[in-house]
């Protein structure tokens, strides 16, 4: 049986200690990086999926970078698809700044997968792809830190409206719709008319029946 006169799991006056340390570390050695919170209104359920996400609100939180040696990951390196880079990295994060910085004003418990850290040092942002609560397992009986590891965010269109300009902007010269493709396509390359030759084709596409390829043979 546990002996009585020791108790080492709930003691509260030493987890607040721990707990202050762990904050005052990572504002000592930390760096201030904004969570960007991911809009689920258009989550698909069946395919846990989102058709359109869009990033309203960010919350600026220290965190500590815990890979101090460089990113982590395949890193940079040349496939058939052209130049990937694949860098990842691990943040640590206090609870307790979480629920003051981010959760009370997002209405969130816990930082989620698919959320997004905008990493002020390179100007890049990273996608969380993993959440670990026990990264150090419950010192005097509580936990103080999540660890957040991250991989570099591929961007695909998704909206960014949270109202910091360095956020919103940085995907700008990346954004593409089928109206500017056809326009840009057009401006570098004057053989590269696409709708002169789709007006072209149709004036010599044989529909009829004689022709061994038209749709009434099918």
């Amino acid at each position: 049986m546990k002996n009585f006169y020791f108790e080492n799991f709930q003691n509260s006056m030493e987890q607040t200690l721990i707990e202050d340390l762990v904050i005052e570390s990572i504002r000592i050695y930390g760096i201030d990086t904004w969570y960007v919170v991911r809009n689920r209104s258009n989550h698909d359920d069946i395919l846990n999926e989102d058709d359109l996400p869009t990033f309203e609100e960010a919350y600026q939180a220290e965190m500590y970078v815990k890979n101090v040696e460089g990113f982590e990951g395949e890193g940079d390196f040349l496939s058939k698809f052209g130049l990937q880079i694949r860098d990842s990295m691990t943040m640590t994060l206090a609870i307790r700044v979480f629920d003051q910085n981010v959760g009370h004003y997002a209405n969130l418990s816990r930082p989620r997968e698919g959320d997004l850290l905008y990493f002020p040092l390179n100007g890049k942002i990273f996608e969380i792809m993993h959440v670990e609560h026990e990264s150090v397992f419950y010192q005097m009986g509580s936990l103080q830190m999540y660890d957040l590891r991250c991989e570099l965010f591929e961007f695909s269109n998704e909206r960014f409206d949270t109202g910091v300009l360095e956020i919103d902007t940085l995907f700008d010269k990346y954004e593409t719709t089928a109206a500017t493709t056809i326009d840009e396509l057009e401006r570098i390359d004057s053989i590269a008319d696409n709708q002169t030759t789709e007006t072209f084709a149709d004036n010599i596409i044989d529909f009829s029946e004689t022709n061994p390829f038209g749709e009434d043979n099918f």
